[in-house]
């Protein structure tokens, strides 16, 4: 989560893999050229700002 290339470095896998969606407590997959994380079980994106996820659902963009 600390580049645009798509792959969140080492440290920021082992969040990801800690970090799971609010509404249904399901994966997240990183997206990085948004530089959100994404639950499809949901169809939220929530956003990082300053390298920092937002996880509050009214902040999320809602997908289609």
């Amino acid at each position: 989560m600390n580049d645009n290339s798509g792959s969140p470095d080492s440290a920021d896998r082992k969040l990801l893999e800690i970090l799971v969606c609010p509404v249904t407590k399901g994966p997240l997959e990183y997206d990085g050229a948004r530089q959100e994380l994404v639950s499809r079980g949901a169809k939220l994106a929530f956003p990082i700002r300053d390298g920092i996820p937002i996880m509050l659902v009214e902040e999320a963009r809602r997908l289609d």
